[in-house]
């Protein structure tokens, strides 16, 4: 995966080139981040990146000439690479909200122009003109396209196949099959008074499946009911949620009296 990234505070991705997964991506190869700053595409004394907005009103606007130079430089830079399919990306507000399809729909790119706004935005004319999608991380306000930037930088780099050190780690985050992730232990067995779950140290593979299963659609109902709706599940999965539910409706005295058999 190839990223140009057009954004003032290049110094910012450091965190991404530099650091856990995504920086042993870079170091092995695997993903080519490329910082391009405007300025340096201006042709001022003052290396004027932005301007007051025509109208009136508060803050700036980011200047739509070095913006554009700074695309144009990075679409070379990819097309040196044979790189043919790389979209130019806004990340702004107004874009469509990131969401694990999303994501997986971004990985058929061969890479892609990132575009940083900073101050009230940047001139409409080199959206128009320039940018392929937009995209957001949230309905709220940040001061900067960086960190959404570097937000949709890591979801993608996680998913390369090889980047992480067990590919199913990947596949089995929250989101990716619709659920919300089950809960996670390690050691010690106890912590606090609160035990491990003797499911989890039976070695019966199938009941762990089962268990994190049921686990994960409990927590989706309870804390994000609207993203069970979309869920489609497998057969044996259908199984034990119907299980589950039957179970659930038996009174309690009755569980503990059914015969085992």
């Amino acid at each position: 995966m190839w990223f140009a990234i057009i954004t003032l505070f290049p110094d910012m991705f450091a965190a991404v080139r530099d650091f856990g997964i995504t920086g042993r991506a870079i170091a092995r190869g695997q993903v080519s981040v490329t910082c391009l700053n405007p300025r340096d595409y201006t042709h001022d004394a003052y290396r004027r990146v932005d301007e007051r907005p025509f109208g009136g009103g508060p803050g700036m606007v980011m200047l739509a000439e070095p913006l554009a130079d700074a695309i144009n430089h990075a679409k070379a830079l990819a097309a040196e690479q044979g790189l043919m399919n790389v979209p130019v990306v806004y990340l702004s507000p107004q874009g469509r909200k990131l969401d694990e399809t999303g994501v997986k729909a971004l990985q058929h790119y061969d890479g892609m122009i990132l575009l940083c706004g900073r101050y009230e935005g940047i001139d409409e004319r080199l959206i128009q003109l320039y940018v392929d999608q937009e995209w957001s991380i949230g309905d709220y306000v940040l001061t900067g396209g960086e960190l959404p930037a570097m937000v949709l930088m890591d979801s993608m780099i996680r998913r390369i196949p090889d980047v992480m050190g067990d590919n199913a780690s990947a596949e089995q985050d929250s989101f990716v099959d619709g659920l919300l992730d089950c809960p996670h232990y390690t050691r010690p067995d106890t912590f606090q008074g609160l035990d491990v779950p003797d499911v989890l140290k039976s070695g019966h593979h199938l009941e762990i499946e089962k268990w994190r299963f049921l686990q994960s659609v409990t927590r989706t109902k309870a804390r994000r009911p609207e993203l069970f709706k979309d869920v489609t599940l497998s057969k044996q999965q259908q199984k034990w949620l119907n299980e589950a539910e039957k179970k659930a409706r038996i009174p309690a005295q009755q569980i503990q009296t059914k015969s085992p058999d």
